[in-house]
């Protein structure tokens, strides 16, 4: 799969008193950019829990902080599918800062699909399953 990009601005909410984004910050930016990847591919989450009954959760996170990202700054996320299991998806991503493209944080990401009634592992659905495969 080809590497999707989110635009992302820091909030003032977003940072410390330091001005600084506070560092669990960096996994909401992630976690938006993989809802808008698959957005992307023509996925709502409420639609893949009401119609297929399946949710998407954080199993694993290895983060890497490089450099501050700060008030007001213009940052780009990225979002790249590197595995995929019957019920896990594995994502690399990097956030970089839009204006000069300096590397800020990067990491793997471990996504479970789960039956949203039991929470047990569950099967990617078939038609996510169908779009990432290409």
């Amino acid at each position: 799969m080809k590497e999707f990009l989110w635009p992302v601005r820091v909030y003032y909410e977003d940072t410390d008193s330091g001005g600084v984004v506070y560092y669990a910050n960096y996994l909401k930016f992630m976690e938006r950019a993989r809802t808008e990847w698959l957005r992307s591919l023509g996925f709502e989450q409420d639609e893949l829990r009401e119609k297929e009954g399946v949710l998407f959760a954080v199993r694993k996170v290895g983060v890497e902080f490089r450099s501050p990202a700060r008030f007001n700054d213009a940052l780009q996320v990225s979002v790249q599918l590197i595995s995929r299991g019957k019920a896990s998806l594995v994502f690399r991503q990097e956030i970089r800062s839009a204006a000069d493209g300096r590397l800020l944080c990067d990491g793997e990401v471990k996504i479970a699909c789960i039956d949203a009634a039991s929470f047990r592992p569950a099967p990617i659905p078939h038609a996510l399953l169908s779009v990432v495969s290409e």
